[in-house]
This record gives structure tokens, sequence and C-alpha cells, in this order.
């Protein structure tokens, strides 16, 4: 059964800034006009030297998390960086403010017409809200409600209605950095089913010289071959042995095999035509769960009046954001930012949502950095832009506020998940970083638990074409950061 709605009263917010947020003001003030004497940490500037990266294509911060003492370095923090995927903090933490963190998505389910003998003489209605983590298996439990409700036979239509987000069209998928077969980089949608992906599983049957394809989910009139044969040679770039070409949305081929020595792979690949996936997923699934549809598997509103017959609620916000952060998930993070114009300017839409993030910045962050730019709020950008002071300043307010197990929580960390899994500190420290990179940019934002029991806001990016040479600095400064002893 889905999750039960559980509402969360708003929590109060003070009409003025607080004592704590005019200290933390202070301080990075104060940081801001030190910043030119301060030197960089040598090992971070000796790092710096070997990747040859100029000094003024990095911004570093590293200060207090309570924000009540001057930074410990503060490098060119005033200045508005592209921060690549770490504007996703800034849309994670909002979220968690504005909507609490028993926040859930509905997906409401319509009932039109009587039933009778498992048949539902009418259309049945599926309106999307923006539920960032609607996969298979959630979709399944959904249709199996439907099931409960005494329906294995529509004689009209499933309908599906995705106005909640207006005017979001399908972008090229391979447009901003060529991988159209990427699932991250599909477009939002009000009825965001699954990342628009297919899962396809092989499995070699040695016996019979081929391997079996297995994929999830089934999709409505599309010719899915259950059978690829098996090619000699190791296992290596098996993608590319496949010759897959995914190009019909009618239709997925292999012309090529699948090496012998490969055991079991799965890859999952964007649908070729992402704003039919839906529905054809959801009519794929329906009639792999034995239902049936008398009519058409559309697109429409549910008409005016008609009450739900149930809400399918999402898992709550602080699991979706742990996705979004330990992972860098875009489409999901785009999600939750237009979700915040929905309930905040009661538009889903991303001008509306930009308002809406804007006038929570300046009302919880204050006006003393200047509030982010903002597109999209998962870095996926080439015009967000954010200064080191102002980003640095959002962590401060988040350490204190009473959501901020469930932000620190979401964000990877060092050495243990995510996308730091693989990095580790040579001093042994802990951190929760959340990275971000792109083609010209690159940096890492978060806090440092420092040797001394100090707790430290850190954040350094670096803007240039070789931006992803500055890893090792960021490693360098972190490290240093947390032998504050």
């Amino acid at each position: 059964m889905p999750a039960v709605t559980v509402a969360r009263l708003p929590l109060p917010r003070p009409s003025r800034p607080s004592r704590a947020l005019c200290a933390i003001a202070l301080c990075l003030a104060a940081g801001a006009h030190a910043q030119q004497p301060q030197p960089l940490p040598a090992e971070v500037d000796a790092a710096l030297t070997r990747a040859k990266l100029p000094r003024d294509a990095v911004t570093m911060l590293v200060a207090d998390a309570d924000g009540l003492r001057p930074p410990r370095l503060a490098w060119r923090t005033q200045v508005p960086v592209n921060p690549a995927s770490i504007m996703k903090l800034v849309t994670t933490y909002a979220a968690l403010d504005l909507l609490g963190a028993a926040y859930t998505w509905n997906t409401p389910v319509y009932v039109e017409g009587s039933i009778a003998n498992g048949v539902l003489n009418g259309n049945l209605y599926i309106k999307g809200q923006g539920d960032p983590k609607l996969v298979i298996e959630r979709m399944w439990l959904l249709l199996r409600h439907v099931q409960g409700l005494g329906i294995t036979s529509v004689s009209g239509d499933i309908v599906i209605d995705r106005s909640a987000f207006e005017n979001t069209v399908e972008n090229d998928p391979g447009a901003f950095d060529g991988e159209p077969l990427r699932p991250y980089n599909a477009s939002p949608d009000a009825l965001l089913l699954n990342f628009k992906s297919v899962n396809m599983t092989f499995v070699p049957d040695r016996g019979g010289q081929f391997a079996r394809v297995s994929y999830e989910p089934p999709l409505a009139a599309v010719a899915m071959p259950q059978t690829v044969p098996l090619s000699p040679g190791e296992c290596g770039d098996w993608r590319t042995a496949l010759r897959a070409d995914y190009g019909d949305p009618n239709r997925i081929r292999f012309n090529g095999g699948f090496p012998a020595a490969c055991g079991e792979k799965s890859w999952a690949v964007a649908y070729a035509d992402p704003r039919s996936y839906a529905l054809r997923a959801i009519g794929g699934l329906w009639a792999e769960m034995g239902g049936r549809v008398g009519g058409q598997m559309r697109e429409g509103r549910v008409p005016a009046g008609l009450k739900p017959a149930f809400e399918f609620a999402s898992p709550p916000l602080p699991e979706v954001i742990r996705d979004i952060n330990k992972y860098s998930n875009n489409v999901m993070a785009q999600q939750v930012f237009l979700t915040l114009g929905l309930t905040q300017k009661n538009r889903g839409t991303f001008e509306a949502s930009r308002g809406a993030l804007v006038q929570w910045w300046r009302e919880r962050i204050g006006t003393g950095e200047a509030p982010p730019v903002f597109e999209n709020g998962s870095g996926l950008s080439r015009d967000e832009r954010i200064s080191a002071a102002a980003l640095g300043r959002m962590l401060q307010v988040a350490w204190r506020s009473p959501v901020m197990p469930e932000l620190v929580g979401s964000l990877p960390a060092l050495g243990v998940d995510g996308t730091l899994r693989k990095r580790t500190l040579r001093s042994g420290g802990a951190a929760h970083l959340k990275t971000g990179t792109l083609r010209d940019a690159s940096g890492i934002a978060g806090y440092v638990h420092g040797a001394s029991g100090r707790r430290y806001v850190l954040v350094a990016i670096a803007n240039a074409e070789n931006a992803g040479a500055a890893r090792a600095a960021f490693d360098a400064l972190v490290d240093w950061t947390a032998q504050d002893n």
C-alpha cells in the first residue's frame, strides 16, 4: 500500500534577521574584506600549480559552520561563478525549508464511470504532480491499487494528465553534453515515470549461443528482441559490440552480438520518444498485469469536479533529496525545483520557481549577499551562478536550522557513498560534501569535520577550461580544513 501523507505545519519565519544571522553576516563580511591578504594553504597552492590552474580561476571559503568567527580562508569569495551540480544544495535546502521534512508528492487517480464484474465502464485518469521518484516498481503498486478497486478492464481510455507542470517541453537529450542515451538527461515532467528510460538485462545462454534480453518496463507497441547472438572475444566494450539502434520509437534493434565472455549485464537507456514514454510504459505494465483497455492510452485533463478514488504518495522529501545529492540526479533536482514554483507560486514553471527561490533567499538567507542566478536548479546549466560567500552563508544558516540533519545526511560522505565513495583524506578526516562537474566548471561544497571537534563550511569551485584538474587542490583543501588541531 502507498505511504500515508502526513501534514506538517510550516515553521514560523522571523520578521527580521536573528542575532545568529547577523553574526553570520558580519563574520562573512569580515572574511570578504580580509580575503586578499590571506594566502592559500601551501598544499592547495602547490596542487593548483601542478594542475596549471591560475589562482583567479578558483574561489574558496572555509568558515565555522556556526558562523561565529571570521573565516579561516576566504579567497575570491564575492565572485559569482558557475557551481555546476553544487547548485543542487540550494534547491534541496530550499525545499526542506519551505516544504518541510515530511513533505510527499501525491499522484491522484480518478475513476470516471461505474465498476461491474471487474470492468470500469468509463475512463481511468492518472494525474502527475511532479513526483521525482515514480519508478516502475511504484507505478506497479499504483496499478495494483487500481486493481484493488475491482478493476481489471477499462472499457474507455486510460488518460494521463501532466498539466501540473506548464509549458515543459522535451529538450534534445544530447544537446547539453552529447549523451542522448543517458537517463539523467531526461526532461522534467509532471508525470515523470522511471526517468523515461528502459533498463535492459542481458543473460548469456551458452548452450543456445545467444543471450536472453529482458526489459523493464515493457513498452506497449514497441518491438523488443528477446535474444541477441553471442559473439567471440573478451567482454571489453560490450555496449559497442551490440551495435544497438534505439532511434526508432517503435523498435529496438541489435545489429551486433553480446560477447560470450561477459556475464549478466544491465544497460539503462533513454527512450527515443520521451513524450510518449509514460503512455507506453503504463500500457505495457497494465497489460503485463493482466489488465485490458477497450479504448486508447492518451493524454488529457481530469474532468472538472471529478474526485480522486485514491492518492498515491511518494517517499518523503528527505529520501528524494538523498538520491539527488548523493548521486547528483539532474532530472530529480529539476522536479523539486518546479515543485517549489507549483507550491509557492501556484504555477509549475521554471519562471515561477526562479521567483520563489529568489524570494525565499531574500527572506531566509538575507540580502547581505546577492541571490544566486537560477535556471533550472540542478546545475545542468551554463548560466546558473552563485558566489562562495553566498553559498557559505546559506550552508551556515542551514547548519542552524531544524532540517540540518536531513540536508547533511543527503550529502555524499567522503570515502563512504555517492559521488565521494572513492575519495578519502590522508588525515582520515570526515566530510559530507556535494560535488559538481561540467566541461568548464568543477567544485565541492558542504561540511567538514575538524580534528578539533569543530565543524566547518567549505566551498571550492573552479571555472576554467581545465577545471577538472582542480580536484587534487580541492582534496588538499578538505584535508587542510580537517587538520585544525
